[in-house]
């Protein structure tokens, strides 16, 4: 087994709670690390035998173009489609952070993080 993360993946886009927020719409930052055999990838240089990360990239930047009111949303949705799209996955974790969010206090980051296995 082996992981293959992306950090720090940046977006511009319209969730949040509150109708605001959908119209204005924000900063957001996503972490993905999802677990699989990596072991035939690792002996034959074979991307097809691996997570290809810009395919995973793909699925984030999709799923983060869809509004949702709550990062918990987002974040379930990410996890089913990667599982969908990636069979050989075992294990995703995800982190998604809204930057500055509507608290009424200062706060940099609100984020929340996902785990689930097959």
């Amino acid at each position: 087994m082996g992981l293959v993360s992306l950090d720090g993946l940046e977006f511009f886009a319209y969730h949040g709670y509150y109708d605001e927020e959908q119209k204005v719409g924000n900063k957001y930052s996503v972490d993905i690390t999802v677990k699989a055999d990596l072991k035939m990838a690792a002996q034959h240089d074979a991307l097809q035998e691996t997570v290809n990360y810009e395919a995973l990239y793909e699925v984030v930047k999709q799923e983060m173009q869809i509004r949702s009111r709550l990062l918990e949303h987002i974040g379930y949705n990410i996890i089913q489609t990667v599982f969908k799209e990636f069979p050989s996955v075992q294990w995703v974790e995800i982190s998604i952070s809204k930057y500055n969010p509507p608290i009424g206090g200062v706060c940099k980051q609100a984020k929340v993080t996902l785990q689930e296995s097959r």
